[in-house]
């Protein structure tokens, strides 16, 4: 159980806090240790580059402002109140924040007539096609990490994505059914990637198929076809031998429990989701007769938790729109980045409260940031309201990337930067 130093609601008054669960990677690894002093937070056990550059980075002294000059956070909020009220088509992104975050964007955007979308919103329509148009057989981190005895990961780089993907779900020395858990094999499919983390007691044969991380398809349809029983007439796929092809389907016909692995951020070319569709049918096909399952990874900056109440608030993933005065679903039509390059809308309300990078694009709209201090920005907005982080400034909540688990988060104590969620409400209510 969580060791629990004070309520989640006020900051922790011990030196030490354990059990602290981090908000800075999809993974939502809830085994941190942290110390507080006069200095601010230090990750002291189970962190990564991830979570130190998070929880350690400096956010004191941070002040609202308009045009670029200070002010206090009542006439900042005035000021965002006054620009949305004016706006026909205000355009609500980023959206890196937590589930109450998320709640308060769909609010404020149902009253102002808004279009929501989360700045990494293209990757997970790679995987949100196929699940609306074929449905998938996918796992859970902790199924994986206690079932699993093979794990395929294509043309992601997992370990720079998730730090501790390898050493909490994968290298894990004890497993629900066994005493002495078998080492597992590990697959890498294409070139380059790290594998760094595949590494330790529990990891056995690391087999890499490589070839061209935009051919991945090709690799994935011979090895389909293999499992289907219809092999390919031809020596190589994607300069791959297609004996290597061979082997990975007979032992993924012959495991206990193959897990085929993707993080759609990775898959940053075209027609991308062609891969995912063919995993997801090739999994399929696995389970007539055994079992299998895939794992999507990402859901950074809140991602998940933005698309799961986005859901079951509006009946829709993300990209829809206010306008009409109901949610109108559309993945291409409002997608924020084609619309700015459109010239579409009139106002753009960017929110970033866990990261520095994800800074709102260059747009010649009149901007509203509530962001994270430190935030990367192309220019001045006419609007800048620092807010705290989920898990270090404030209390809060967050849905891990498997989207079957959600995470309280705890209030540290490091600043007292406002909620996302209590400015967006004082907008709502004002306008």
């Amino acid at each position: 159980m969580p060791n629990w130093t004070s309520s989640p609601g006020t900051p922790p008054k011990s030196n030490a806090i354990t059990d602290v669960a981090c908000p800075f990677c999809g993974l939502v690894c809830d085994d941190l240790e942290l110390a507080k002093d006069e200095t601010g937070l230090r990750v002291t056990k189970n962190g990564c580059d991830k979570a130190v550059a998070g929880f350690e980075r400096k956010v004191d002294g941070a002040k609202p402002q308009v045009d670029g000059h200070d002010v206090d956070l009542a006439t900042a909020i005035q000021a965002a109140t006054d620009l949305i009220r004016q706006s026909s088509l205000p355009l609500y992104g980023g959206l890196g924040t937590d589930v109450d975050g998320i709640r308060a964007v769909l609010a404020l955007a149902d009253k102002s007539g808004g279009v929501v979308d989360h700045a990494l919103s293209e990757a997970q329509y790679r995987n949100f096609r196929v699940l609306q148009t074929r449905g998938w057989i996918t796992t859970t981190l902790t199924e994986a990490r206690n079932r699993a005895d093979i794990f395929i990961i294509l043309a992601s780089d997992v370990h720079k994505l998730h730090p501790r993907f390898f050493e909490r779900i994968v290298n894990v020395e004890q497993s629900l059914f066994s005493d002495t858990p078998a080492k597992r094999t590990i697959v890498f499919v294409g070139k380059g990637l790290d594998q760094s983390g595949a590494k330790g007691p529990r990891i056995g044969e690391v087999i890499t198929l490589p070839c061209e991380l935009d051919r991945i398809g090709e690799v994935a349809a011979a090895l389909a076809a293999e499992i289907r029983g219809a092999p390919l007439a031809v020596e190589t796929v994607a300069g791959v031998p297609l004996a290597d092809v061979k082997a990975l389907a007979e032992r993924c016909q012959k495991a206990a429990y193959p897990v085929f692995v993707w993080a759609p951020p990775s898959l940053d070319f075209p027609n991308a989701d062609l891969i995912v569709s063919t995993i997801s049918d090739l999994v399929k096909d696995l389970n007539v007769k055994g079992r299998a399952a895939g794992l999507s990874l990402g859901g950074n900056e809140g991602g998940i938790s933005a698309g799961a109440v986005g859901s079951w608030q509006s009946g829709f993933p993300l990209r829809v729109s206010f306008a009409s005065g109901k949610p109108d679903y559309d993945f291409l039509r409002y997608a924020i980045p084609r619309m700015l390059g459109a010239g579409e809308g009139d106002l753009l309300v960017w929110l970033a409260s866990f990261s520095p990078d994800l800074g709102p694009p260059a747009t010649k709209l009149p901007t509203i940031v509530l962001g994270t201090p430190g935030l990367k920005l192309a220019g001045t907005p006419k609007v800048f309201i620092p807010i705290g982080t989920p898990g270090a400034d404030h209390a809060g909540r967050i849905i891990r990337v498997d989207n079957v688990v959600s995470l309280p988060l705890r209030n540290l104590g490091r600043s007292d930067l406002p909620k996302a969620a209590d400015i967006l409400g004082a907008i709502e209510l004002a306008l």
